[in-house]
């Protein structure tokens, strides 16, 4: 009977807010990512550089990094409705600020301010799944928000697209359009979270207690797993170091292919904004598979280490047929696939750290991986940058995706280790008494 009421309340929870932190995730993403499209039109209307681009894509993630534990911590004391309520409503403002760009330096003041408003956003969608989702469930549930920044991918660019077209209407170029209009959903999602989503279970009116019960019960971390000490001890633990690592790779991948990726599409001989966004978001459909795809082996394997193996060693072997094919349908072919694996392993990183904390200690280690890994969004996009300004061709940040992952494969048996390594030092401690 436990069983069945915790299957019937994590069905609950997933129906009732688990679209709205994707709704959230997938305009963050939509916003933080739509100055790809912009990159050609700001160069001849402003006058920025591939390299100032590319720096000023990356001080997004800066600012973002530097206030992501904070920002969680104050989630851990204040909330999640309240929190990320706020996160959402300021970053859409200045989303739509966006649009007053007229130089390098307010390029990067507006990517600045965007990435400290958002801070923490995403580590906390992911405490929020620790507190309502047993360990099993977990993977799945961050696949489904997961499918959100993919989707936002995939849509989000032809969208971009269709909006600067809007060029000289009332007399705002279409760069300046897509900003503004794209930064109003997040303020709306914010208002819908701040009425719809509960705290914690026993704050949920759609549960029974009896339910409410389950899903705290189910989603404690066992003691023989979890992370002792203080949260010091969290930010030091060789797991949590070597994901925050492999994580940093990923997010380097991720986030330069995500603002290069339109520029790369445009140098095969595509023309067009709307058929250049179309083609750009399409590689997106590689990442919605993949983030759907891998929890499914999980929940049949049961070990994630094998498939974050996996992702690194395909990501290897695609961007290096990419750089070896001159061919630019196998070539986009080949962004399509590095896109599924580079992006369906996501859930895997977020599913071995969960496994190992809760409550502050959860907040503030959950925070800390995605700091890791944003500077590597910051990192990405400076050396894609870097690349096309030394070779003329936006394609040659491929190299670094290939240099990213071959580095992330020879960091997995080092993770796999240290997981081994932990568990057997937790099989061999006694268990503690329980207290009064």
């Amino acid at each position: 009977m436990s069983t069945e009421t915790h299957r019937i309340a994590t069905s609950k929870a997933i129906r009732s807010f688990v679209p709205l932190l994707l709704m959230a995730y997938f305009m963050a993403f939509v916003d933080r990512s739509n100055v790809g499209l912009a990159k050609n039109d700001l160069e001849v209307d402003v006058g920025i550089s591939a390299t100032a681009y590319g720096l000023g894509a990356g001080i997004f993630f800066l600012s973002y990094a530097l206030l992501e534990i904070p920002s969680n911590l104050i989630l851990h004391r204040i909330g999640p409705r309240i929190w990320i309520a706020r996160i959402a409503v300021t970053w859409g403002l200045l989303s739509s600020a966006m649009m007053f760009i007229n130089s390098e330096l307010t390029f990067y003041i507006l990517r600045f301010l965007l990435g400290a408003a958002e801070a923490g956003l995403y580590p906390a969608l992911m405490y929020v799944v620790t507190l309502w989702f047993a360990q099993e469930d977990r993977a799945r549930v961050v696949g489904y928000i997961l499918i959100a920044s993919s989707l936002a991918y995939a849509l989000g660019n032809p969208i971009g697209g269709a909006l600067m077209t809007l060029e000289g209407t009332l007399g705002l170029h279409g760069w300046q359009w897509l900003f503004f209009i794209e930064g109003i959903p997040a303020v709306l999602i914010g208002i819908a979270i701040w009425f719809k989503l509960p705290d914690r279970p026993h704050d949920a009116t759609f549960l029974t207690t009896e339910e409410a019960d389950a899903l705290v019960r189910e989603a404690a971390v066992p003691a023989k797993e979890q992370i002792r000490g203080n949260l010091s001890a969290g930010f030091k633990n060789p797991v949590i170091l070597l994901v925050a690592a492999i994580y940093f790779l990923n997010q380097v991948i991720t986030y330069g292919t995500i603002f290069f990726v339109p520029s790369v599409v445009e140098a095969m001989g595509v023309d067009g904004s709307f058929t250049i966004g179309l083609l750009a978001g399409a590689i997106g459909l590689g990442s919605i598979l993949g983030v759907l795809v891998f929890p499914r082996w999980l929940r049949r394997a049961g070990n994630e280490l094998p498939f974050i193996a996996l992702a690194s060693a395909g990501t290897v072997v695609f961007s290096a047929v990419f750089l070896l094919v001159q061919v630019s349908a196998v070539q986009y072919f080949m962004l399509m696939c590095s896109a599924f694996m580079f992006t369906g392993v996501l859930p895997m990183f977020w599913s071995v750290a969960m496994a190992r904390v809760s409550g502050k200690m959860a907040a503030a280690v959950l925070a800390f991986i995605n700091t890791i890994g944003l500077t590597g969004g910051f990192v990405g996009p400076y050396l894609f940058g870097i690349a096309e300004d030394l070779t003329g061709d936006p394609a040659a940040g491929l190299v670094v995706v290939l240099l990213s992952s071959v580095i992330s494969l020879l960091l997995t048996p080092l993770l796999i280790w240290s997981v081994r390594r932990g568990r057997t030092e937790y099989a061999t401690e006694p268990e503690p008494e329980p207290s009064a």
